[in-house]
């Protein structure tokens, strides 16, 4: 199965929809589309320059979640890839996507819209560059192992452990000119201290320029959650969590 492009979609329930656009349409630095689908559900988050990756859905029901769009040339020979190697086909849309769920639980999507040009990362004053960069898998230790393998086989990438973390691993693809790929996000796998649990996404914005990052996310209605070596936890006017991390936005790679 060839991935060519990864996008996000933040599923927002309706009594947040508003905030959280606002919100990182804010943080992004990207415009808000007019609303689409059959009861405006849809919209995307339009970059100054590159193909867009980051997408808006308002929920009917359901907590505050994220799902991945995986963007393909054949969806019919991607989806059964996708369903040999543990998936579970849940909704086949006319509109050129099919909905699946991971062997832990996790949504996701092959479609096959897709992109080509990666957008620069933004600046802002004290903020040299940031960009989302990367999407991070958060994996109970009960389910890792089945999971880890089934995200690196349907990706066709590899696990490679962090040696100074190594509750967290990278899948690079071969396709992809970054740390990651393809496209704008990386993919990386964390082994959480939860023994037990559903598996769930969080993303990764990288800047060389994380207090002041920081600072910019908390005066925009961010909150800050957990401090670490290398990245901040926060979350978003919904709950969503995400991190700031010290990474190139470009690459992916530790800012040193």
């Amino acid at each position: 199965m060839s991935t060519t492009w990864i996008s996000v979609l933040f599923d927002l329930p309706a009594e947040d929809h508003a905030a959280g656009a606002a919100y990182w349409s804010a943080v992004t630095g990207y415009q808000v589309s007019q609303p689409r689908g059959d009861e405006g559900e849809f919209a995307t988050l339009l970059p100054p320059d590159g193909d867009d990756y980051l997408r808006l859905q308002r929920l009917g029901v359901g907590p505050a979640r994220i799902h991945l769009d995986l963007s393909v040339a054949d969806l019919d020979a991607a989806t059964e890839h996708a369903v040999e190697s543990g998936a579970e086909e849940i909704e086949r849309s006319d509109d050129g996507y099919v909905a699946l769920r991971s062997p832990g639980g996790l949504a996701f999507c092959v479609v096959s819209h897709t992109g080509a040009e990666v957008p620069a990362a933004g600046s802002w004053p004290g903020v040299r560059r940031s960009r989302i960069y990367g999407v991070c898998l958060d994996i109970p230790a009960d389910r890792y192992d089945a999971e880890a393998a089934f995200w690196v086989e349907i990706l066709a990438g590899e696990h490679r452990v962090f040696e100074r973390r190594p509750e967290f691993a990278q899948v690079p693809l071969e396709n992809s000119e970054n740390s990651g790929g393809p496209g704008p996000l990386a993919v990386l796998l964390q082994r959480t201290d939860e023994p037990v649990g559903p598996v769930r996404v969080h993303l990764d914005l990288g800047t060389p320029d994380r207090e002041a990052e920081v600072a910019r996310h908390l005066a925009l209605g961010g909150r800050v959650c957990q401090v670490e070596e290398f990245w901040t936890v926060l979350a978003d006017p919904a709950g969503l969590a995400y991190c700031i991390t010290d990474r190139d936005p470009a690459t992916g790679l530790l800012v040193e």
